[in-house]
């Protein structure tokens, strides 16, 4: 069940939910408790989300959305579901043993969210509800610059693994590396800090799973960039950090290409026409010439030893 009107603003507040967003989720919210079928949607997103809290599904969960999808409510809506889901989650974090710090750093990944739905769509919302379902699993944890989830060795990054004569094979335990937004500057000191603080994260809160790889799939990891950014950039140096996994797919398989992941992380949208996005930063102009020029952008995929 949703909180009275008081404790969800506070709780939005816990989620680093924008101010400026925080009236509309709270007034809307009536809309849910006042409708016995919108509850009925409510408690089963629930239900689903937090069955089984703490075990590895391997992916993200799709949450129900509202029958009339184009309303505000329903643009809420994840919303309303992650803070019902609270009280599950914050149990299986005390029961963890998880510090309070690590709870409210990794939870307000919602308000990140809700951050980027206003900056894409100009409205209240909330982008990529299913992203957060991994954070509201216990599969996911913000640990200084970055995120680490609970994942196991695929089957390429376990060959890449075998080629270098390390003994983890797929199926054991991996923790998938994630560089969120909005979070400053991806410094090597800063991942070198976390990639600390994930060790000593997992072996003590999750001792029954031994990681010994970290893995990333990210257009961060995408080699041209070498070509386009100076060698001691934060980018370049955090590449360094991983054996890559594969080569990445011919410039003629379309439908390997993400030319426009790098544009929305780096730009904040895909609907402006490239020639009319600014040129400020070295990356900017990078990923703008780079696709000015015929190039296309991939996702790459690497691992590291922790």
């Amino acid at each position: 069940m949703l909180p009275n009107t008081d404790e969800l603003a506070e709780a939005l507040l816990d989620l680093a939910v924008p101010h400026q967003d925080i009236d509309e989720a709270v007034r809307l919210s009536r809309h849910i408790t006042s409708d016995t079928e919108t509850l009925r949607i409510l408690d089963t997103a629930v239900t689903d989300l937090v069955q089984d809290m703490g075990q590895l599904r391997g992916t993200t969960l799709d949450l129900p959305g509202l029958p009339d999808a184009s309303s505000a409510t329903a643009r809420f809506f994840p919303l309303y579901v992650f803070v019902a889901a609270l009280p599950h989650v914050w149990a299986h974090h005390q029961e963890r043993g998880i510090p309070d710090d690590v709870s409210r750093h990794t939870l307000a990944d919602v308000g990140r969210c809700v951050a980027w739905y206003r900056r894409w769509h100009g409205t209240g919302g909330l982008l990529i509800p299913e992203w957060l379902t991994l954070h509201f699993h216990g599969e996911l944890y913000q640990l200084g610059r970055l995120q680490f989830q609970r994942t196991r060795i695929g089957r390429r990054t376990g060959a890449s693994i075998a080629a270098a004569g390390l003994p983890q094979t797929p199926g054991e335990p991996a923790l998938a590396v994630h560089v969120p937004d909005f979070m400053g500057p991806l410094t090597p000191q800063a991942v070198e800090r976390s990639l600390a603080l994930a060790q000593a994260f997992f072996t003590r809160h999750y001792p029954e799973e031994t990681y010994s790889v970290a893995t990333c799939a990210s257009w961060l990891l995408d080699p041209q960039l070498k070509r386009r950014l100076p060698k001691d950039s934060n980018i370049v140096r955090f590449q360094e950090r991983f054996h890559p996994v594969r080569p990445l797919t011919a410039p003629e398989a379309p439908e390997h290409l993400e030319d426009m992941e790098p544009v929305r992380f780096v730009f904040g949208t895909t609907d402006v026409p490239l020639d009319r996005l600014p040129r400020r930063t070295v990356l900017e102009r990078a990923v703008l010439d780079h696709l000015r020029e015929g190039g296309h952008w991939h996702v790459g995929r690497g691992w590291l030893e922790l």
